[in-house]
């Protein structure tokens, strides 16, 4: 090709919406067809198998029939003990105390924290396990309301990662990389699918805590990285501005700011036509988005009207704004509000010491809620289309950090096998994959890697995760990176 051919061919690639429409003969029918394909994804399930490229579908379609159309990821961050809550381990009770064999160590990398412990003395769960729904699963007393929606869940207890520090294997869990500046999970499916809905935004982030002192978060968790700036993760917070700089100033009432941005648009657009910089035309967008998001967003965080009903099933923490519980209600109305990924990162999980304490007060702040997410779901039909998704970035060792009691120890990071659940939109109910050993510490059957999650969770919402790329840099890019392949078991 010349070097002609491939300059005309950039300059096409990068004209604007505006000059689309005013510069081409066929511009507004073809427009028209653009808008009607995303506006209306019932299209792109006519694609079937045969996938969104063969069809000529643009970017904003699956590449299949999804059986997932919005996510909930209802993120644990600092890492629950799966041994406290999922994965039963009744030969650490046998051997309390004993050190951990070597034979199951394996000479594995362990944290700077336990690194230097002279033994390594078996723990296990103050807590009691019970069988639970109609496969009898082993579920912890700490986690009541959980135990009754286990016939709507997929156990995963045979995750593993590879990263061993927090804020590393977090960002890996959402971007696909251990270092920053990756995409994030929501933005890829903002890229890849779109929004349903031109008054939100197609990706949202909540957070909360459980309790003080837990690791921090990044803003580099729900970036858009290389991504087109519109498809960063906009972040909603309780109180009077949920998103901040979203209200008009004082004296700028909604007549003035749409003459504004109707002047802003033809300044930007004439910058675009000197420079070709698509990211010109998509902080345009960002700021339309804004301006109709003043509408919307309001109304879809108020919970003040919600019933009682829906208070008492998520708990009394749901009335507090800014709770996982009131959280979580909201993570239900946007989803109505067809907002494709909602992020909730709930901290307080880091618990080295004074875990049976700790645990229990961070168990009570989410397990009512997220049951009653999935229950609130169910009943309202929506689960069938939604994937509710419940885990952190790692486990915890079998072993305790520093002085064991009975009514005192402390769990290191434990990235070789930890429990995740998923609920609802295309995953098998009532349903367990993965073994771990008798201690809880190696995986014996089915492991699960990050990237391979991640591409089960991209397959369900009809995204393949090795044609999702982009080219940055001379370099494809996708969410797996070179990595991952779907976890088809535990798909329904």
């Amino acid at each position: 090709m010349s070097l002609y051919r491939e300059l005309e061919n950039h300059v096409h690639e990068q004209l604007s919406r505006r000059n689309f429409l005013s510069k081409t003969s066929l511009g507004l029918g073809a427009a028209a067809m653009a808008s009607l394909l995303s506006a209306d994804n019932s299209l792109a399930k006519k694609v079937g198998e045969k996938g969104a490229e063969a069809a000529g579908l643009p970017i904003g379609h699956p590449h299949f029939a999804p059986k997932a159309k919005r996510v909930i990821y209802l993120f644990q961050s600092g890492a629950p003990s799966q041994l406290e809550l999922f994965d039963y381990k009744p030969k650490l009770e046998e051997m309390w105390g004993k050190d951990l064999p070597e034979s199951v160590r394996k000479g594995q990398r362990l944290t700077g924290m336990t690194a230097g412990q002279s033994s390594f003395p078996l723990a296990a769960s103050k807590y009691k396990f019970e069988r639970h729904g109609d496969n009898d699963m082993m579920i912890s007393e700490l986690m009541p309301y959980t135990s009754g929606i286990v016939n709507d869940v997929t156990f995963i207890r045979s995750m593993f990662t590879e990263a061993i520090n927090h804020d590393p294997a977090v960002t890996f869990f959402q971007t696909g990389s251990q270092q920053g500046g990756r995409p994030s999970w929501g933005s890829w499916v903002s890229y890849g699918l779109g929004s349903d809905n031109q008054n939100m935004p197609s990706f949202v982030v909540l957070l909360s805590k459980g309790r003080g002192g837990d690791q921090p978060l990044y803003a580099k968790l729900w970036s858009n990285g290389f991504l087109p700036s519109i498809h960063q993760g906009v972040v909603f917070r309780s109180g009077p501005d949920p998103v901040f700089y979203l209200n008009n100033p004082e004296g700028i009432d909604r007549t003035s700011r749409r003459r504004m941005l109707n002047s802003l648009a033809k300044l930007q657009q004439g910058q675009f036509e000197k420079l070709l910089d698509p990211e010109i035309n998509y902080r345009m967008a960002q700021y339309e988005m804004a301006y109709r998001m003043q509408t919307a967003v309001p109304e879809t965080m108020d919970i003040s009207k919600e019933p009682d009903y829906i208070f008492d099933m998520y708990g009394e923490d749901s009335r507090k704004p800014g709770t996982f519980a009131a959280n979580c209600v909201l993570a239900r109305k946007l989803i109505e509000k067809d907002v494709k990924f909602v992020q909730l990162y709930h901290q307080g999980w880091d618990q080295h010491g004074n875990l049976p304490n700790d645990i229990k007060t961070m168990a009570k702040s989410v397990d009512q809620a997220s049951a009653a997410l999935v229950n609130d779901l169910k009943q309202r039909g929506l689960l069938d289309e939604t994937l509710v998704v419940w885990g952190g970035e790692f486990g915890r060792g079998a072993y305790s950090q520093g002085k064991l009691t009975r009514d005192n120890y402390g769990r290191d990071h434990h990235p070789r096998s930890f429990t995740i659940w998923m609920a609802g939109a295309g995953v098998k109910k009532g349903f367990v994959y993965g073994q771990t050993d008798d201690f809880g510490y190696n995986i014996i059957k089915d492991p699960v890697h990050v990237h391979d999650f991640q591409a089960t969770v991209m397959h369900l919402m009809g995204i393949d995760h090795e044609q999702l790329v982009f080219k940055h840099q001379g370099r494809r890019y996708r969410l797996t990176d070179v990595h991952g392949k779907v976890v088809k078991p535990i798909l329904a």
